[in-house]
Parts: structure tokens; C-alpha cells; sequence
């Protein structure tokens, strides 16, 4: 082979392994720039939980005779953790009537009540927490939740509208409330775009009376719980 030969070898033998390498090359240029992208995002954000907050209103609020503005407070049933603090059972929120109105006709009752802050001993908390559609029945007799009556034949609370009166459980053991909360009959409950969580029926006037523990949460809740 002469010196010509041997060059002309030599040339193609690294064109062919420049060829070779060059898609290689490629590839990786373009699939670390796009690991180094995957690698550097955040992670997508946790939806906090939703936090509820057992309650006993300290005044009686009926839709359409409570006007929106007036200011309300409730008293919390069972110590809850929140944000970090433990909220002693005793603590009074705060907070204000958005939305009432009576049952007319074809236009179905609504209520929204938000609260606004918590306070217990020398402590206080902000927060924004509406009324629910839910709240934890009297561990007693059991409920009849067709008629509100005990298995004793008392009326019960049954509270979903001023349509309902209690008559009071005289004679009937109470044990504390319910482990597990149940939906409030004939009501439900819808999230506006500005957040606020709004009670309507078309069945009954929504009212809450001073004895029933009702719940306050940070969003609206799911069956089941």
C-alpha cells in the first residue's frame, strides 16, 4: 500500500467513526438539558387538608330573618389541632352572616356564615371557616331521621329548617355528641367563586339553633367521614 493509499485509509476510517459518534453526541445533548429541567422543577403542591371545626352556636340565625352583616360567634365542642396550635374546646369564634334568605316561593332559603377568627384564654388565631351542611348528632336513642323522633317517641334536634321545633329531650340520657357527623336534611351546600361556602333548600327555611353542634370547615366536606 503506498503512502496516497494509506492516507486516503486513514481519512475514511475517522470520517466513518466521526459518523458513528455524532448521533451519540446528539442525543445526549438533547436528553440531559430536558433531565436537568425534570430535575430542577419544584414539586407539585399539596392541597392542604381540610380542616373542620365542631361548634355550638351562641345565638340562633334564621335565614331570611337574620339579616347579612349581623355578627355571630359559636363556641368550640371538642379541642382541635390547627395549623400547629392546639384550639382549646371553649374557644369562640368570630365571625359575621354573609348571605340570608327566607325560602319564597320557587327561591329556595339560603345561608352562609363565615368566621374570621378564633380565641381561646390570652391566645387568638386568624382563620376564614364557613357553616357546613353537617353536624354531630346527640348520642342517645336512636334517630329517626324521617320524624326527629327518639326511639322513646321524644322529638329530637333535628335541624334543617324553622320548620321543625324541638320539644326537648326531658328524660332521655345524653351522652355526648356523635362520633360521626351527618348531613343536615333537605340541604345543600355550594362554593361560590369568592370562596364562600353557601347553605340552601328548597324544602325548609335554614335555621340553626344554641343546643345543636354544627361544623365549621375551611372547605366543603365529603360524605363518609
Amino acid at each position: 500500500m503506498n503512502r496516497m493509499s494509506v492516507v486516503r485509509f486513514v481519512v475514511v476510517r475517522l470520517a466513518r467513526v466521526r459518523y458513528a459518534i455524532f448521533p451519540s453526541v446528539m442525543v445526549s445533548m438533547m436528553v440531559a438539558p430536558v433531565f436537568l429541567v425534570a430535575q430542577s422543577e419544584p414539586p407539585a403542591p399539596r392541597l392542604a387538608s381540610v380542616h373542620e371545626f365542631p361548634v355550638i352556636m351562641q345565638q340562633s340565625v334564621v335565614a331570611g330573618h337574620t339579616p347579612p352583616g349581623t355578627k355571630v360567634h359559636a363556641k368550640l365542642a371538642l379541642a382541635t389541632l390547627f395549623e400547629g396550635s392546639v384550639i382549646a374546646d371553649g374557644a369562640i369564634f368570630a365571625g359575621e352572616v354573609v348571605e340570608s334568605s327566607a325560602k319564597s316561593g320557587a327561591n329556595p332559603s339560603r345561608l352562609a356564615i363565615r368566621m374570621d377568627s378564633v380565641q381561646w384564654g390570652k391566645e387568638s388565631k386568624p382563620l376564614k371557616v364557613f357553616l357546613t351542611a353537617w353536624y354531630y348528632p346527640l348520642k342517645m336513642a336512636t334517630r329517626d331521621t324521617e320524624d326527629c323522633q327518639t326511639s322513646t317517641g321524644l322529638n329530637i334536634h333535628c335541624p334543617h329548617g324553622a320548620d321543625s321545633t324541638p320539644t326537648g329531650l326531658a328524660g332521655v340520657p345524653q351522652l355526648g355528641i356523635s362520633d360521626h357527623r351527618v348531613a343536615m336534611k333537605d340541604v345543600e351546600s355550594t362554593r361560590q367563586s369568592d370562596g364562600a361556602l353557601v347553605l340552601s333548600s328548597t324544602h325548609v327555611n335554614i335555621k340553626l339553633d344554641k343546643t345543636t353542634t354544627y361544623v365549621l370547615a375551611t372547605d366543603d366536606l365529603a360524605a363518609g367521614k
